[in-house]
């Protein structure tokens, strides 16, 4: 069968290739693929920067943000024939650590854990595929092909439960809520925060085209420059990774303030901060910066239920394009216009 593929640790390989069934290993549900969402991720791992096969294997097939039809699932899975479904990314590791032990796997200790598409497993992004029922995320038929952004939606419901708890240290009743970046993670976070009735302001450099369109249908204030933030943000969703954005923002934080880092920029940088300035600011104002990657299986279920309460068309606005498996690796070039490129594993 045909699968979007990389050769782990070159550059340029990506490639369409001839891949054997998915083994009975990866679980007992076969799944038709349908979509699979391109994110920064897989641009990496088509760089070469990371991503490791199966034990053995010198190709990894990539695709971890998922939409699939059910062809075969066993008795008692609780999926049957033609039901959608999305698979979890990450696996806990093999000891297990005391974080994989208790079904939390996105905070693993030793490392050890592995991932669909990304860590000595191989992905989602190919015809068939097979899920564990445990691993496998219903997706409402009333969803449809929305279902692909189960996946990076659940990034942010475990983000916002994050700034959650975190801000329960104290009394906490956030009101304004600033984004930074504008792409699918930044424009999902937005789309959390509208829903929980937050003001919300999301910054990203584009001046035109879906993107401002987006913030503003969801009720947002769209923002080119930070000088243009007209309110004190109790929390901040920084989703570019740029570490001298991550410095400002943190610097406009109030007291009991709390900023989420869901953004990796890649490649070594160096920034020209006044550090010692900042962390006063911090300690004397008690905010916090919390990090956060990966998802555990709860959030995953949230993300349906946002998608679920979301605006359908402002949804299928997000998806910006859809390329055929034949021509997968196009989807990694950008075009303008770009916000989310999924690829279409039909043929």
């Amino acid at each position: 069968m045909r699968a979007m593929t990389v050769t782990p640790g070159k550059s340029d390989s990506a490639a369409v290739g001839d891949v054997p069934e998915p083994p009975v290993a990866d679980g007992s549900i076969l799944v038709e693929g349908l979509l699979t969402g391109i994110c920064g991720t897989d641009l990496d791992l088509v760089s070469g920067a990371f991503g490791s096969g199966r034990p053995g294997a010198d190709h990894l097939v990539i695709g971890h943000e998922s939409l699939g039809r059910v062809l075969e699932a066993p008795p008692g899975s609780g999926f049957t024939t033609g039901d959608l479904v999305a698979g979890v990314v990450r696996r806990p590791d093999p000891v297990p650590c005391p974080a994989c032990a208790r079904g939390e796997w996105d905070f693993c200790r030793n490392g050890r854990y592995t991932e669909r598409g990304i860590k000595e497993m191989d992905g989602y992004g190919a015809e068939r595929w097979r899920v564990d029922p445990y691993f496998a995320v219903p997706v409402p038929a009333e969803l449809g092909e929305m279902g692909v952004l189960v996946e990076p939606a659940s990034i942010l419901t475990k983000a916002w439960e994050q700034v959650d708890q975190v801000g329960a240290r104290s009394w906490f009743a956030p009101q304004h809520v600033l984004v930074t970046g504008a792409g699918p993670i930044g424009l999902l976070a937005a789309l959390i925060a509208r829903q929980r009735g937050y003001d919300v302001h999301v910054l990203d450099r584009v001046e035109d085209g879906p993107k401002p369109e987006l913030v503003r249908a969801l009720g947002g204030t769209y923002l080119t420059d930070l000088g243009q933030l007209d309110v004190v943000p109790d929390v901040v969703i920084e989703a570019t990774g740029i570490g001298q954005l991550v410095f400002d923002c943190a610097s406009l934080l109030p007291p009991a303030g709390v900023m989420c880092l869901a953004g990796i920029r890649p490649g070594p940088a160096t920034v020209d901060v006044q550090l010692d300035a900042l962390v006063r600011q911090l300690v004397v104002r008690n905010a916090a910066l919390v990090g956060t990657v990966n998802a555990g299986k709860r959030h995953y279920a949230d993300a349906v239920e946002v998608l679920l309460a979301a605006d359908r068309t402002w949804l299928e606005r997000l998806i910006t394009r859809a390329v055929p498996l034949s021509e997968w690796p196009d989807a990694l070039v950008r075009e303008p216009e770009d916000i989310k490129v999924v690829v279409d594993l039909r043929g």
